[in-house]
């Protein structure tokens, strides 16, 4: 095992958000975290699973056959 495991504050910079975005997640348990002892860290591996999940990817849309049609 070697995750690195990461505080909430090194989560939320690496996330770019305030503190209380990975609080959040945390509360309502959509990220995987370890208690140790009173503090709170996350598996870096989680994190990179929960920017995986909800990356969205862009559409390709098919490019028109014949171009523009006349006007």
């Amino acid at each position: 095992m070697n995750d690195r495991c990461l505080s909430v504050d090194q989560v939320a910079e690496l996330l770019g958000t305030t503190t209380r975005f990975p609080r959040r997640l945390i509360e309502e348990r959509r990220i995987r975290y370890v208690k140790v002892g009173r503090y709170v860290r996350i598996p870096e591996s989680a994190v990179q699973e929960y920017i995986a999940a909800r990356t969205v990817e862009p559409l390709r849309r098919p490019r028109a056959r014949y171009g523009r049609a006349a006007a």
